[in-house]
């Protein structure tokens, strides 16, 4: 899933990679997915797509946004993107395919769900990029321990687990169930923890882990559970993955485990992350 790492890692790339460049050709939906997420019909894609040039890309949290004039192509959750050269063989499955007129490409492909919106600027609503764009990102000087505090301090987040409160609605952009599992190991807190039951000084520790463990991420562009628009591996090494799973934690030993929780996975390891 594209979580803040990826998110700027993929916007970095995609600017350095297709700035400048015209589109060709798009061929959107060319493969039902029940789970992909278009802005509108997707065969309208062509009609305000083609022959538009990358001005820029970047991201808004986990967003990651190409902009073409007055046109814009977002990606977010689980879309893989990839950057085919000219003469490369084009994926058999795909939900879109940008080709630009140098015949380089772009394709993108849907995990288990994700948006894949393509509109003219100002025509689209999303509450969770809106959100993004207003609030200040934990990489930048903005999203300081006063911002987290204040973030603590909401109605009603008192009651939540720590995974609840980090990684629904949006509070931290960009920050889900991914990244999630290393800021609370590095924190020492279990998913389920309560809030309330948070000491000032373990609130600071979260504070500190969230900006530390989320830098360190987008610094070895992203996680090496996901992939980078050239299909590498990123080189930040989970400490609570699927990759780790079992394996012997780091600090004390014990095995590092899995569970359902609050709708996905979460991993811990049972020594450092007690559950009260």
């Amino acid at each position: 899933m594209i979580e803040l790492p990826e998110a700027v890692t993929l916007g970095r790339q995609l600017d350095s990679a297709l700035r400048g460049k015209r589109v060709a050709e798009i061929e959107a939906g060319a493969t039902p997915h029940a789970f992909a997420w278009f802005a509108g019909d997707p065969a309208a894609y062509p009609r305000f797509l083609a022959g538009k040039v990358v001005d820029a890309s970047t991201n808004h949290g986990g967003f990651v946004e190409l902009s073409l004039g007055d046109a814009r192509l977002l990606f977010a959750e689980g879309v893989v993107l990839r950057l085919l050269a000219p003469g490369e063989p084009r994926p058999r499955k795909h939900q879109l395919l940008v080709e630009f007129a140098d015949g380089a490409a772009l394709s993108a492909s849907v995990q288990m769900y994700g948006g894949l919106w393509a509109y003219l600027e100002g025509t689209f609503d999303n509450a969770y990029l809106g959100a993004a764009r207003r609030a200040p990102s934990p990489l930048s000087a903005g999203f300081d321990h006063a911002y987290f505090e204040r973030l603590v301090a909401a109605p009603g987040v008192q009651t939540l687990s720590a995974k609840a409160f980090l990684a629904t609605e949006q509070r931290v952009p960009g920050l889900g169930n991914g990244v999630l599992q290393d800021i609370l190991y590095a924190a020492r807190i279990h998913p389920r923890r309560k809030v309330a039951t948070l000491a000032g000084a373990e609130r600071a520790g979260l504070f500190d882990a969230l900006k530390r463990t989320l830098a360190e991420m987008t610094l070895l562009g992203g996680r090496d559970t996901e992939r980078t628009l050239f299909g590498r591996p990123g080189d930040y090494q989970t400490r609570c993955s699927r990759r780790t799973l079992g394996t012997p934690c780091r600090r004390c030993g014990c095995g590092i485990v899995k569970e359902q929780y609050l709708g996905g996975t979460v991993y811990s390891c049972p020594g450092c992350q007690p559950t009260a």
